[in-house]
């Protein structure tokens, strides 16, 4: 039997929810549930955007910096953080 544990799911799972593989992310990330301002981020740097048609869309920077738009509620704040752990940035700043 295989043991399934929580940094593994993480690793499977973030590339998954954003479309955005793991060593994409940048070592600070900002988190929003508002469309808007990802789309403002992502034209003000233009970046490429990752996880169209999936729970969440991700995009990062020139300098390193990523923006995870989670979509709606507690509970998809609480998977991406969740989820970040894999990638355990330096810091992470909610935009609501």
């Amino acid at each position: 039997m295989v043991k399934v544990t929580k940094l593994g799911l993480a690793r499977e799972w973030l590339p998954r929810y954003t479309g955005m593989p793991i060593d994409e992310f940048g070592d600070y990330v900002l988190l929003t549930n508002f469309e808007n301002y990802f789309l403002r981020f992502v034209t003000r740097f233009d970046c490429d955007v990752f996880g169209g048609g999936r729970p969440m869309q991700a995009a990062t920077n020139a300098a390193g910096l990523s923006m995870v738009n989670f979509g709606i509620g507690s509970p998809n704040a609480a998977t991406i953080m969740d989820l970040l752990e894999v990638r355990n940035p330096k810091g992470v700043l909610f935009l609501g």
